[in-house]
């Protein structure tokens, strides 16, 4: 659960307590939550963008969807196999989108299942030798793309944007790395 921190509070307070806040309070207008300063807008509105954005290099190039996408990217930096629900957790898209996912990409022969040799009742996800050469090619055209987001920062902002949503991750008790999510197995 997020923790609220005084600090913040009292920001809020104070950016309320504004003369502008005040003006427009002692003018009859209803206090309202403005959507644009509110940072869980601004954060969901920012990702489906940047995500959008990314989405270009695999959906016109290669026909994945998002989900699909988030699959072979999971796959792709892990060095073992995985279940689909670790994918589902690690990703934060809903299960049943995942399995869709799942199916399309086992199709087209870009995963494959492997036993579990800890429980060989369940399987696990890896990329075929297709799927990593995929993996291959699009990560370093998405990570040019992500420079071109954030070109609008420097280097200094970017590694204080990073911290922050670090500091945000953690109040929210999200795991951060993947060495975080193999040694806790919590996905």
């Amino acid at each position: 659960m997020a923790r609220t921190s005084d600090t913040a509070l009292k920001a809020r307070e104070a950016d309320e307590a504004s003369p502008k806040a005040k003006a427009g309070f002692k003018a009859g207008f209803k206090a309202r939550l403005d959507l644009f300063r509110f940072v869980p807008f601004r954060l969901n509105r920012l990702a489906a963008e940047v995500s959008s954005a990314l989405a270009v290099e695999y959906q016109e190039r290669h026909g994945l969807d998002i989900p699909a996408w988030r699959v072979i990217a999971t796959l792709g930096f892990r060095n073992d196999a995985c279940s689909a629900q670790y994918i589902a957790q690690c990703t934060r898209t809903h299960k049943s989108t995942i399995s869709r996912a799942v199916t399309a990409l086992l199709h087209q022969d870009l995963i494959e299942r492997v036993e579990n040799e800890a429980d060989r009742r369940e399987f696990r996800l890896q990329l075929t030798k297709k799927g990593r050469a995929l993996y291959e090619e699009l990560f370093p055209q998405l990570l040019r793309r992500e420079d071109e987001i954030l070109a609008c920062l420097s280097v200094q902002e970017r590694k204080q944007l990073s911290a922050l949503l670090g500091k945000i991750e953690e109040s929210l008790d999200l795991i951060q790395t993947s060495e975080e999510a193999d040694a806790k197995q919590a996905y």
